[in-house]
């Protein structure tokens, strides 16, 4: 009732029947990236205002209240201001790699969001190594970020991205130990079949206690990802400015800034699908009415209501817990998560070869 590949199937068709093979599916493509345009840029918009409200929630104010009602065009504001503001670079720097980082950093997001399922046929292509491409170009990032430091000639970018670099490449080891965790649990790297085994039961309440694990462990894991609280080290205002981009001004700024709550998004959809079924409804067994009005209810709305409460979740680190020193995050990561996560994942293999998964 819900499947939206009618609609898409529909909409190729038309497409064909307007124009050359060749054409249409260029003008499928064309589509497709405007769509995936306009979703990156208005992600972005709303995921600041709704940070910046958390915000505020969590230290007793009010947050953005004055441009628009409730405040709600405060975003709108900041990014024409970002627009209409003159790029200032720095004389001494590599301006090729200078003007490149931002941009990978954005391809890097935009590829990850790609292979995202938002409901049954609501995906941009979805192959059969879906969520090793995730990992895969998501860790593009990380090359954005050095570039950026390297190419600014600041000491003080170039600290930051040094961190940066250490610390992303560190904690996707824990990172992608979690993810195979639960591939190993789904027997299958494409996306959709992930999301099919969990009609029944999510892979959270399948998995059990490695599942949780996992779970636990990605969730931190991808806060460092994202340089977020109590992980911002390389972006640390009182020892490093602004970090790895300090120098960047008006768009470029942005980006990096757009590209880091466009990251934070792609890692709760991760976390969506890999743990809480994507957008399949919550079953419980025995109770045929409950799952009837469960099933009532659009995959897309399941699924948005899951992502807002894991981006709620990350927010939430952000405004409780203090930041890290350098030497406590790497200590973190490979004294504990690391050695943890990889019992855990021998523990899931055994689980798995005795049948014990629901």
């Amino acid at each position: 009732m819900y499947d939206f590949t009618p609609m898409v199937e529909g909409i190729n068709r038309w497409l064909h029947s307007m124009m050359p093979d060749a054409a249409a599916t260029f003008a499928g493509w064309v589509l497709v990236a405007l769509v995936y345009l306009a979703l990156f840029a208005v992600m972005g918009l709303v995921l600041v205002l709704v940070e910046r409200k958390v915000a505020a929630f969590f230290q007793l104010r009010l947050g953005p209240n004055r441009v628009g009602p409730w405040g709600l065009l405060q975003t709108a504001a900041d990014a024409i201001k970002l627009l209409l503001k003159e790029p200032v670079g720095t004389k001494r720097a590599d301006m090729f790699l200078y003007n490149l980082a931002p941009f990978l950093l954005i391809i890097g997001a935009m590829m990850a969001l790609s292979v995202i399922p938002f409901a049954p046929g609501l995906q941009a292509f979805d192959i059969n190594i879906g969520v090793f491409f995730i990992a895969a170009v998501s860790s593009v990032g990380v090359l954005g970020v050095l570039i950026a430091g390297w190419a600014s000639n600041n000491k003080y970018s170039l600290l930051g991205a040094m961190r940066s670099g250490a610390q992303i490449i560190s904690y996707e080891l824990s990172m992608s130990l979690a993810i195979l965790t639960m591939v190993l649990l789904a027997g299958s790297l494409q996306v959709s079949q992930i999301i099919e085994q969990q009609r029944d039961y999510w892979f959270i309440f399948k998995g059990h206690v490695p599942a949780w694990i996992a779970f636990m462990i990605f969730v931190i894991a991808g806060t460092a990802e994202t340089n977020r609280t109590p992980f911002d080290l390389p972006e640390a205002e009182s020892e490093l400015g602004a970090g790895f981009h300090t120098e960047y001004s008006g768009m470029k700024f942005a980006f990096f800034f757009l590209s880091e709550f466009v990251n934070m998004f792609i890692i709760s959809a991760v976390a969506v699908i890999l743990f809480f079924g994507g957008w399949m409804p919550l079953h419980l067994d025995g109770w045929t009415g409950f799952n009837q009005v469960m099933d009532f209810i659009p995959p897309i709305f399941w699924f948005l209501i899951k992502m807002s409460v894991m981006l709620f979740l990350l927010m939430w680190f952000r405004w409780t817990f203090p930041r890290l020193r350098i030497d406590q995050l790497l200590k973190l990561e490979w004294k504990y998560l690391l050695p943890m996560n990889l019992v855990n994942l021998l523990l899931m293999a055994f689980i798995v070869l005795m049948g014990w998964h629901l």
